[in-house]
């Protein structure tokens, strides 16, 4: 076969090395028949150069077989898992069809690379920048357990081979990613070690500074560090040794990530931090003892360091919904300090560092009621076309990293719940219309408010009335998305039916009154009047708070006004005239959302953002708020970098739809110079002969012959607000004019 320049030659020897060690780590799992034709297959890809490169360059071939090692040899994963990630990229690129895999390799396989090509897809429209496709993401990554997982693996391979990369732009996208998506997700799953990694390689390329402070000053300790293990773990191995057990010991410095979060949360430099180590104590014990030895060893610790109650973790009872099992206690060790220790078997310590995958195979089952129930809520949380997707997104996340409660029904039924899950939580938990009608609760006995966080431990057993309905103050008691998907979905059909009742009552009227309705002219009251959309406008018909009668009169006034209006002389805009729409780039022809401003479109929830004030021409961008709106800011806003650093997959893509007429928008200027004699009056002067251009106010101040000022204009794009800054920069004495 000729020589192909798809490799390059120090490729065409990793190739072989990842090729033999992937083989080693598949064992038997991959039948011999499968692997012949895998290699056909990628041959054939090779000759006809149809594998491209990713935007690091990475080589398509060496990128899966990479990724593959890490499924089977740190998350545990084999045989057909195995075969989808290789033939995953054949798949993408059309050398090969579903159909042909189901014949050739099974339906499991095909089940497998159906998911990867379609999470790819869903990956390939910036789900990071656009919330739709992180909620179509998420979707496909809750209808197999397996893809989130190897999605994780793919994310670890690109983040430790992407360090070298000359791309800075993709790689912060991509390890901003990590970060918010890939990470909490490991966490959840219970891949602790990945998700650390994740997170400390993130930190690595997003703060380098920080994360080489932070590493250097853990070497600079290691010695004193090493010395302060040896000494506390000495004595407990003595004692263990002498009980019989074996086992193994160690001390695990915590990750970069992890201390610089205890930096940030706890406002204190580095050397303000004392927990830098955990001492991991892995004991090997028969299934049936495990248990019983890890309370064994828990009592020897305890009987030679203080421990601390407060501190006590006990998975071993109840473990976490991910198959997490182990003990955790922190103890007073020497000189003082607080140490962490963790007890666990051999079993239960495969199954932390590898997570679910682990926990299947012991169990010998495909998945975990906690992780169903979780994965189950994610689902309809994104399912439910009514739901706002940057609230689910914000949620999903918090979801990801919290721990858990325990709590019974009368019955003695056991659930679990969020950490910090209320009353209310619960209620909806067990079923949404129990939700809707819950008034409280008798917990333990005692009557307790929708509002009351439940305790592990806690018998609780749900009161209602028929006469509840959901409250828009729910939203701030519950803390699962369970729950406010259920709320914010009751909500949204009451006001649905309040405003179709309120409509129609007012369509009556205008009857009753022989009153020609016109949409246009209601539109212009409902705005007069201060409503934000037509929804609220209804609601407060409904709710009795806007009279009926009044609303008639008032329309009357309005149709009259505008008669007699012939033009507006300046339109004050604010940015409630934006829309989402698709945007072909026909260079490309491909589809991305973007944010499109304008002025025609009402009743959505924009606004220009204070801080850096976007006019018609400046490159702008969306940044979609807590609260679901959307705050239009400059490209150069001097807020930019900290939002796509901390916030990246709130940005959203904006351009102007066109310019209108009479439309203004308020700019301030800040104006330095010498202080002479009719500077002022000359600037001014420049301002009032400027066409379309209106000064609001002005604000000067003098100190030793120099002054400063702002002044505030209504101006109609950038055109015509560079031509202004150059003429004022010809003033005599003016030395500097910034917007």
């Amino acid at each position: 076969m000729k020589d192909i320049l798809f490799f390059t030659e120090q490729e065409k020897v990793k190739l072989l090395s990842l090729y033999k060690q992937l083989i080693r780590s598949a064992g038997e799992t991959i039948p011999r028949k499968d692997i012949q034709k895998l290699k056909r297959y990628f041959i054939q890809a090779v000759v006809n150069s149809s594998l491209p490169r990713d935007s690091f360059g990475m080589n398509p071939v060496i990128k899966s077989l990479q990724t593959s090692i890490i499924v089977s040899e740190e998350i545990g994963m084999k045989g057909s898992c195995l075969t989808g990630i290789m033939l995953h990229e054949i798949i993408k690129n059309k050398l090969l069809t579903l159909e042909q895999v189901k014949t050739e390799f099974g339906d499991d396989v095909a089940s497998i690379i159906k998911g990867l090509v379609k999470t790819n897809e869903l990956y390939s429209k910036s789900p990071a920048i656009e919330s739709e496709n992180f909620r179509n993401l998420m979707l496909s990554f809750a209808e197999d357990m397996r893809v989130i997982l190897i999605m994780i693996a793919d994310r670890v391979n690109l983040m430790r081979e992407i360090k070298d990369s000359e791309n800075e732009e993709d790689r912060l996208r991509v390890a901003n990613e990590a970060t918010y998506l890939y990470a909490p997700l490991a966490h959840k799953l219970g891949l602790y070690k990945l998700k650390s990694e994740l997170e400390d390689l993130s930190l690595k390329y997003t703060r380098r500074d920080t994360y080489y402070f932070i590493k250097d000053k853990l070497n600079e300790t290691k010695a004193s560090r090493d010395k302060y293990i040896d000494a506390f773990i000495e004595p407990i191995q003595k004692k263990i040794k002498a009980d019989g057990l074996k086992f193994d010991i160690k001390g695990r410095t915590k990750s970069i990530h992890s201390i610089w979060n205890k930096i940030q949360k706890q406002k204190t430099p580095f050397e303000g931090i004392y927990d830098l180590f955990a001492i991991r104590i892995i004991i090997d014990a028969d299934e049936d003892k495990e248990k019983q030895e890890c309370w064994q060893v828990y009592s020897i610790v305890t009987d030679m360091y203080q421990p601390n109650p407060k501190r006590l973790r006990d998975w071993l009872s109840i473990p976490k919904s991910n198959g997490y099992e182990s003990l955790h206690i922190t103890v007073m060790g020497p000189e003082g300090k607080w140490v962490e220790v963790q007890i666990r078997t051999r079993r239960m310590d495969e199954i932390a560092e590898r997570g679910l995958a682990a926990h299947w195979r012991y169990k010998g089952i495909k998945g975990e009621s906690g992780l169903d129930e979780w994965l189950t809520s994610v689902r309809e949380a994104l399912e439910n076309p009514d739901s706002d997707s940057m609230k689910v997104m914000d949620q999903f996340k918090m979801d990801l990293y919290d721990d858990e409660v325990f709590v019974f029904t009368p019955k003695g039924d056991l659930f679990k719940l969020p950490k910090g899950a209320t009353v209310l939580d619960f209620a909806f938990h067990i079923h949404s219309k129990l939700g809707c009608k819950c008034i409280g609760a008798k917990l333990n006995g005692k009557n307790a408010q929708l509002k009351h966080r439940l305790n592990s431990g806690d018998q609780v057993e749900i009161m209602t009335s028929n006469t509840q309905t959901p409250k828009q103050d729910w939203l701030n008691i519950v803390t699962t998305s369970k729950a406010r998907t259920k709320i914010r979905q009751a909500l949204k059909e009451m006001a649905s039916h309040q405003h179709d009742f309120a409509k129609e009552t007012l369509e009556r009227k205008f009857k009753n009154r022989k009153i020609e309705y016109d949409e246009s002219v209601m539109m212009r009251l409902i705005k007069r009047q201060g409503f934000k959309t037509v929804t609220d406008f209804y609601q407060a018909i409904a709710t009795g708070t806007l009279d009926i009668n009044e609303v008639l009169d008032k329309y009357l006034e309005q149709q009259k006004r505008d008669s007699n209006d012939t033009h507006d002389d300046i339109v004050y805009r604010s940015a409630e005239g934006y829309n989402l729409q698709n945007v072909v780039d026909e260079s490309t022809t491909s589809k991305e959302d973007v944010l499109v401003i304008d002025q025609d479109l009402k009743g959505l929830d924009f606004k220009l953002a204070r801080c850096c004030s976007p006019i018609y021409g400046d490159d702008v961008f969306g940044f979609v708020t807590v609260s679901g709106g959307i705050k239009v800011h400059r490209i150069d806003c001097p807020n930019a970098n900290q939002m796509r650093d901390r916030f990246g997959y709130r940005i959203v893509k904006a351009r102007w739809a066109g310019k209108s007429e009479g439309t203004q928008y308020p700019i301030t200027l800040r104006v330095v110079g010498h202080d002479d004699i009719g500077i002022v009056t000359n600037i001014t002067s420049i301002i009032s002969k400027e066409n379309g251009i209106t000064l609001r106010s002005i604000g000067i101040n003098s100190h030793d012959g120099l002054f400063s000022g702002t002044l505030t204009v209504m101006v109609g794009d950038t055109g015509r607000l560079e031509a202004l800054i150059k003429k004022m920069r010809t003033v005599k004495g003016v030395k500097q004019v910034t917007r």
